[in-house]
């Protein structure tokens, strides 16, 4: 049970790890795979596609890449681990991996191991000793050591000599690993016997299979020369900054011989030298003095280690070891790599949204490759520190599109060399829109004043409103939401254009129906989902004249069944006494009018009359009544005809008649 819970632990509760560890051989072909790195994160094949996994390096180059699946890690540049690595083990490049939804970042470092691809090599093919004959048994010469830029057991490992009863071989090893050869002489020289000795030194690495070089050793013996020279030092010892200017004098290197004449006269050469050395650093034969003639860079060769032959003119020779460092300079500005992860950013993304990686990287080493970087202006990003060379821009504080829609952001990355130096990189991010804001109308109420009678389809107003938001989520429609247009069931009396907030009246208004009402209109935007506020347009109709008074009494003198009893003027009759005096009151017309205003406002007059200064009508008030006192010659039948004009533009009217009959008594 035990185990089985420690089996499945691992598959239910995987996390990102926070490095990810892969060793693969140099010089795989382009394609190879690394490692499955999508397995070793826990992402299943369902949620590659929303994790948008992503590597990236801060080198120029690119050596690995994801592949096709965007699931495995695969070679994607040429690895030669002795170019990028030389003699440092273990060689390891580093990359950076992101994930989006959510976000999350982890280090993913490949150790690249050394296969056998190169053999041992001596910087001299051909190697000529002077050695006099008087010489005695267990000198050494030193012969050099071969290169192999391999490190481990594919390194040059041995030497071997063939065989020669006057020499033999030692093989030193030096504090860094280095194995030097030297030459024991074994037995005493006879130059009558013979001149010259020829060997063969072989130099062999430990790969499978094993690889090799050679050199052919020649050695010349000489008559008698009683010193040879000496060197000041055994080991000389140089430290020079990598900005020393080409043509100066690095260091000097001095022997004395003892002898006099030719045979005191010491010429120096490199008897040991690497190329990469040999292009630095030249030695005058004569005077021992070492100049630099190339370029000295700390990033390039930290040290170097030389072999100085001393030779006087009798063919004896000596040797020094020099040890050069290079010291740093602050010579390297830093760089950096940006990877944005969300460009452009929505809006409404939280703060300590990851929107950009940064990967820095300053070639030289303590203090001058100690690198911080930082952000101009106050912006609502901060600079988060994910690793040693890494650092992650998040968000910092709300972002809000309709106020800023994209910043520019400088990131500055400086070292602490003296003087510093600095790198700067721009990076453009935009933010992109989500629908957080309503449309506003431009009035929160509306007003259209509209003359009856209007034409239907006529413009009663337009209105408004106006989206912050971009694209769908700024583009504005409009909806009638409700209102007392119109009675349950009926028609309404406006409607609304949805992209232009035109209001028209969808039929002709009558002003004595309905003298205003209300509608309330929508605007929503396109957004998903969409946001919408509303604005009540109120519509007051305006009269027109279009309505003759109406004589209420005396009331039309109507024949039942008759269609054109509606046309008869109204008409009464009335009694009044021959008795009655000036002002007596014989009747009163009584009219309405439906319009409104000055339209509504009605004035009387007597338009006929039998006898037109017996009887007077009232100019607002509609009373008829005796203009004087009545008398026995006026006729006793009268017939006043009484017109009702309101004060439209132009004026409707209507009359009523009066048959007035002057009697004394109801019976006459």
């Amino acid at each position: 049970r035990v185990a089985l819970l420690a089996v499945l632990l691992p598959l239910c509760c995987r996390a990102a790890p926070e490095r990810v560890r892969y060793a693969i051989a140099e010089e795989l072909p382009t394609g190879s795979l690394v490692g499955p790195l999508a397995r070793d994160l826990g992402l299943s094949p369902d949620q590659l596609p929303a994790r948008k996994l992503r590597v990236v390096a801060g080198d120029e180059k690119q050596y690995f890449a994801l592949g096709e699946d965007n699931t495995n890690l695969r070679v994607n540049e040429r690895i030669d681990r002795e170019s990028i690595c030389g003699a440092a083990s273990p060689c390891v490049l580093s990359l950076e991996g992101v994930m989006e939804n959510p976000f999350d970042m982890f280090h993913v470092s490949v150790t690249i191991q050394d296969i056998n691809d190169n053999a041992p090599q001596f910087n001299k093919e051909y190697v000529t000793i002077e050695v006099i004959e008087s010489t005695p048994p267990g000198t050494r010469f030193p012969l050099g050591s071969g290169r192999d830029p391999d490190i481990g057991i594919n390194s040059l490992q041995n030497y071997e000599l063939t065989p020669n009863p006057h020499f033999s071989l030692l093989v030193r090893e030096s504090p860094d690993g280095t194995k030097h050869a030297e030459l024991v002489l074994e037995k005493i020289l006879d130059r009558e016997k013979q001149r010259n000795h020829h060997l063969i030194l072989t130099a062999l690495d430990g790969g499978d299979p094993v690889r090799s070089g050679t050199a052919q050793i020649k050695i010349n013996v000489t008559d008698a020369n009683d010193n040879p020279p000496v060197f000041t030092k055994e080991v000389y010892k140089v430290q020079l900054p990598e900005n020393l200017p080409q043509g100066s004098l690095a260091f000097q290197v001095k022997a004395t011989d003892n002898d006099e004449g030719t045979n005191a006269e010491i010429t120096y050469s490199f008897s040991d030298i690497a190329d990469s050395a040999r292009q630095l650093f030249s030695l005058d034969p004569r005077t021992g003095d070492v100049k630099v003639t190339g370029p000295l860079d700390y990033e390039e060769g930290k040290y170097y280690e030389v072999t100085v032959e001393g030779k006087d003119g009798g063919g004896l020779t000596a040797h020094a070891k020099v040890h050069i460092d290079i010291l740093d300079t602050n010579d390297n500005a830093p760089t950096l790599s940006i990877l944005p992860i969300l460009n452009p950013i929505p809006e409404d993304s939280a703060p300590s949204t990851v929107v950009a990686v940064i990967n820095v990287r300053d070639r030289d080493s303590g203090e001058n490759g100690d690198v911080n970087c930082n952000m101009d202006g106050n912006l609502p990003f901060r600079l988060e520190t994910s690793s040693e060379n890494t650092y992650k821009l998040i968000i910092a504080s709300t972002l809000d599109r309709e106020k800023v829609s994209a910043y520019n952001i400088t990131i500055t990355a400086r070292d602490r060399g003296r003087p510093a130096l600095w790198s700067r990189r721009e990076l453009s991010l935009e933010v992109s829109d989500v629908n957080d804001n309503a449309p506003v109308f431009s009035e929160a109420a509306y007003s259209a004043y509209v003359r009856e009678n209007n034409l239907a389809g006529a413009l009663v107003l337009r209105v408004s409103a106006r989206d912050a938001d971009a694209g769908a989520n700024g583009r504005v429609s409009y909806w009638l939401a409700g209102g007392s247009a119109g009675a349950a069931g009926a028609a309404p009396l406006v409607s609304v254009e949805a992209r232009s907030g035109a209001v028209y009246a969808q039929r002709s208004l009558d002003y004595e129906q309905c003298r205003e009402f209300a509608v309330t209109v929508r605007a929503q935007d396109g957004g998903a989902p969409a946001r919408s506020s509303t604005a009540t347009v109120r519509v007051f109709v305006l009269d027109q004249n279009d309505n003759a008074p109406r004589v209420l009494w005396p009331a039309p003198a109507a024949a039942a069944g008759s269609a054109a009893a509606a046309a008869v003027a109204p008409a009464a009759f009335e009694v009044v006494p021959r008795s009655a005096e000036a002002g007596y009151l014989v009747a009163k017309v009584v009219a309405v009018d439906a319009d409104a205003g000055r339209n509504a406002w009605l004035s009387y007059e007597l338009v006929q009359a039998s006898e037109p200064a017996l009887f007077r009508v009232g100019l607002h008030s509609g009373e008829v009544r005796t203009a004087r006192a009545v008398s026995d010659r006026d006729a006793a039948k009268q017939r006043l005809v009484a017109l009702v004009k309101d004060h439209g533009q132009p004026a409707l009217s209507a009359t009523a008649t009066l048959h007035v009959v002057l009697a004394d008594s109801l019976q006459e």
